[in-house]
């Protein structure tokens, strides 16, 4: 019997906090101009590239039993952890509010796209999972 995903996720809550953390490297990076070295452009889809090996392994290592859950609630809280620190940082840096905070179709944007970041390499850990 499967889980539920409440309780996967009350079980993995740490875990999942931790992935999503992970991924602020690339807000970080972006916020103290190292992504401006690499190119916006480039350094954007190289770093997501790279988060995303970083769950997959790491999922993987942990032979987490509901990658899929797991990594969508890690997007998600990726989402959440991003528009906290735009929302700090914005005024901060610029003087006034900026981002997702200021509209909110943006924020249920970043939210969605996130959860659908989690879910697509939570798919590919579930399908890696099933044939190791």
């Amino acid at each position: 019997m499967d889980m539920r995903t409440k309780d996967i996720v009350k079980e993995n809550l740490l875990f999942i906090l931790g992935l999503g953390a992970l991924a602020l490297i690339r807000p970080i990076m972006k916020m103290t101009g190292i992504m401006d070295l690499i190119g916006q452009a480039f350094g954007s889809i190289l770093m997501t590239v790279l988060i995303s090996l970083a769950w997959l392994m790491i999922v993987l290592f942990k032979r987490t039993a509901y990658p899929v859950v797991i990594l969508v609630f890690a997007g998600l809280s990726y989402a959440l952890f991003a528009i906290i620190i735009s929302g700090i940082a914005s005024p901060l840096i610029d003087g006034k509010l900026q981002g997702p905070l200021t509209n909110p179709l943006a924020m249920v944007s970043v939210f969605a796209v996130n959860a659908v970041w989690g879910f697509i390499v939570g798919l590919i850990a579930n399908a890696l999972r099933r044939k190791g």
